[in-house]
């Protein structure tokens, strides 16, 4: 309610030198206002018309609707999405969010919806420094007179209506030079707007305020954020109401706080924690996708917006997907071969309890060093592991090298590799046996280690490493050998 009418007195003044007609339809306006605006919306009168989900009702009939623009997408449940399904034959529709839902944000990615980013922060806008700490009566303290010393004000969350006006006392004792005021929804709408616009006017430094402040809010002076009872909203709610504060050129502060005798569920945690590691601006993008991995995309054509995705798995979901959107389009489907998926080498991929007995750490490590193929990204990957989980092991990084030979052994086409007791073979394909100049690989090979020997076999260039009297891992020889051959062809 309090955004649409925003937008609206943004609209006006940005409007104000050309001949458009604007309206604004919400709670706030009165039965002589809908009246009046329903008649000029069917006559086409009104241009350009701002509201909430009102504008969604039966009642509302447009003479020639041609652009239906969506603000704060993942405000609109699956009924309302269907209610605007009812316009968009003959409509564009534009939908604005800084955090898609799951649902949302997977149907953009296999290509059912179209999506656009927008990357540039406005001009001398900072990131939020944003800190996830126990509800602490001194950090409060300090954090408000922080920002009252530098002529700021404050929103305070607190989401409680009931004991809403008994916080406010509790802050006065904390902070007695400080102005606070409430603001909730069960205010009337004469109350809400004089109590936000005296907020807006600075005649009150601290906002106590349930989550209205959530969608849109622009208030530029307010810097310093405090949300008490943090783990109770998610992820996304999380991001926008940190999105209130930053609107200006000045370090704007987000405390999210928790009660410390409360046990923390473990999404809870994974929220609080996501919400903490995405500061920079833009990171909605960032969040919806960590959102996505916590939640599940939900049901592409049922009423879930979250969930599900666990039950097939991620690779095997997004696969049919895909399939179904191509399909659609019309596009011809390839029948991928069935291939075998065992590594061609024998090495162990195992990480030890003792380096990380968490289990989703334990899948980030894999899928890391998965991404492997090359050298300089076998580099990073280990800084980055080293970085934050301790030193690896030799075992490990043979388990890095083994993933940059799979990587290039496909690049190269060998077919097959064969283990014995003492040597290991290496089938190249005839396509690439052509291209390759025995006599020259052999010498560059004898450099790296006279263990090595050629064959042909069934027009395949066969490289045997001798693995008996090797000082290293074997897996190092292949990979010279490989980086050898990447110079000569």
């Amino acid at each position: 309610t309090l955004l649409s009418y925003q937008q609206y007195v943004s609209a006006q003044n940005r409007f104000k030198n050309f001949c458009v007609n604007l309206a604004v339809l919400n709670r706030y306006t009165t039965k002589k206002e809908v009246k009046d605006i329903l008649e000029r919306l069917k006559n086409g009168n009104i241009d350009v018309v701002f509201g909430t989900h009102r504008l969604l009702s039966n009642d509302i009939v447009f003479k020639d609707l041609g652009l239906l623009v969506i603000d704060e997408e993942q405000r609109f449940g699956v009924t309302h999405k269907e209610k605007i399904k009812e316009y968009k034959s003959n409509v564009d529709v534009l939908t604005l969010t800084a955090t898609p839902i799951p649902r949302t944000l997977q149907m953009s990615m296999v290509g059912i919806r179209s999506l656009s980013l927008i990357e540039t922060p406005p001009v001398d806008r900072y990131p939020v420094q944003t800190y996830v700490i126990e509800e602490d009566n001194q950090i409060i303290k300090d954090a408000i007179y922080k920002e009252l010393s530098r002529n700021g004000q404050v929103f305070l969350l607190y989401n409680r209506v009931e004991t809403i006006e008994k916080k406010a006392i509790d802050i006065h004792q904390l902070v007695p030079e400080a102005k606070i005021i409430c603001a909730h929804g069960q205010l009337s709408k004469e109350e809400l707007e004089n109590r936000m616009s005296a907020f807006i006017n600075h005649e009150y430094d601290i906002l106590l305020c349930t989550t209205i402040i959530e969608t849109g809010i622009d208030i530029p002076n307010v810097n310093t954020l405090i949300v008490l009872n943090a783990d109770c909203f998610g992820l996304s709610q999380l991001y926008q109401i940190r999105g209130r504060v930053g609107r200006s050129n000045k370090i704007a502060y987000a405390y999210l706080m928790y009660n410390p005798q409360k046990m923390l569920t473990e999404t809870a945690v994974k929220r609080l924690s996501a919400i903490k590691d995405f500061t920079e601006l833009g990171s909605g993008f960032s969040i919806a996708t960590r959102d996505l991995s916590i939640r599940g995309a939900g049901d592409i054509l049922g009423s879930e917006q979250a969930g599900f995705i666990d039950t097939v798995g991620i690779d095997l979901y997004l696969k049919m997907l895909n399939d179904e959107v191509e399909k659609l389009k019309g596009n011809p489907i390839k029948e991928e071969e069935i291939q075998n998926e065992k590594p061609l080498l024998d090495v162990s991929t195992h990480i030890s309890d003792a380096y990380t007995d968490d289990d989703n750490l334990k899948i980030e490590i894999h899928r890391k060093i998965n991404e492997i193929d090359s050298y300089e990204k076998l580099q990073e990957v280990k800084s980055e592991i080293e970085d934050r989980f301790g030193k690896v092991n030799e075992e490990m990084i043979i388990y890095m090298y083994e993933e940059w030979f799979e990587k290039m052994a496909k690049y190269w086409q060998i077919e097959k590799v064969k283990k014995t007791r003492n040597s290991l073979e290496l089938y190249f394909s005839p396509e690439m046996t052509m291209q390759i100049d025995g006599e020259e690989l052999f010498l560059d090979a004898f450099k790296i280690t006279p263990m090595f020997r050629f064959k042909m076999v069934s027009s395949r260039l066969v490289v045997i490493l001798d693995t008996i009297q090797l000082e290293k891992h074997y897996i190092y020889y292949l990979i010279d050998l490989l980086q050898v051959l990447k110079k000569k062809i």
